[in-house]
């Protein structure tokens, strides 16, 4: 399920709203009035109380709207993390087939499969949408919370039976618990509705499946 922000919107945006409208419709004709900008019609922004109005241009006008939810550097940065992020998690969960004992652990690794594939298309789309790479010209395994390790993933596909699944429910716990931290991070530091979405469903799903994982270590 996913959840809509609340509504950012100020009372200055809706003086803004409103006022555009008589700047775009050309309610003012007089010789004061300055001309629209080249890109879109010029917006007049009510001033602070004692102070005169001000005309932007559409683009000072867009940066300043609070529902302007272009992507910034966070919400770029979160969708190609997570992509890797959830891309280990597949690599994992392809070993509980043939490797886990218990058919709980089975389960919870084909859970977990079939709820990261698609997020990784989801955000995949979404950085083709805005015309981004879906890679950053330096690495960022490093930076990312909860990876596995080489040497971890190594011992993991070595094991077997019930060492498997103790290895696989604690490193993916991690991992999941990783995620999470990386889901709220974006929050509070991205702009993009869709990617603050996509960080809900993320701490939601991973949220449950680290109460299931626990409960079988």
């Amino acid at each position: 399920m996913l959840f809509r922000r609340v509504s950012r919107a100020s009372v200055v945006t809706t003086g803004l709203v409103a006022l555009a409208v008589l700047a775009a419709g050309g309610c003012d004709s007089g010789p004061d009035r300055k001309p629209a900008a080249a890109d879109g019609p010029a917006v007049i922004a009510p001033g602070e109380p004692g102070e005169a109005n001000r005309t932007l241009s559409a683009e000072e006008a867009a940066e300043q709207n609070p529902e302007n939810d272009s992507p910034n550097s966070a919400d770029v940065s979160y969708a190609r993390m997570m992509i890797e992020h959830h891309t280990q998690a597949l690599v994992m969960t392809e070993l509980a087939p043939k490797r886990a004992e218990s058919k709980a652990v089975k389960r919870i690794a084909e859970r977990i499969a079939a709820g990261q594939e698609p997020e990784i298309e989801a955000m995949k789309g979404w950085l083709k949408s805005y015309g981004k790479p879906l890679k950053a010209e330096r690495h960022a395994h490093a930076t990312m919370p909860g990876m596995a390790t080489e040497a971890q993933l190594k011992k993991l596909r070595a094991a077997d039976g019930k060492a498997f699944d103790h290895l696989f429910l604690t490193l993916m716990t991690t991992h999941h618990q990783g995620a999470i931290t990386m889901a709220s991070d974006v929050k509070g530091q991205g702009n993009n509705i869709r990617v603050e979405e996509m960080a809900d469903e993320v701490i939601a799903q991973q949220t449950s499946e680290i109460t299931r994982m626990r409960d079988m270590l």
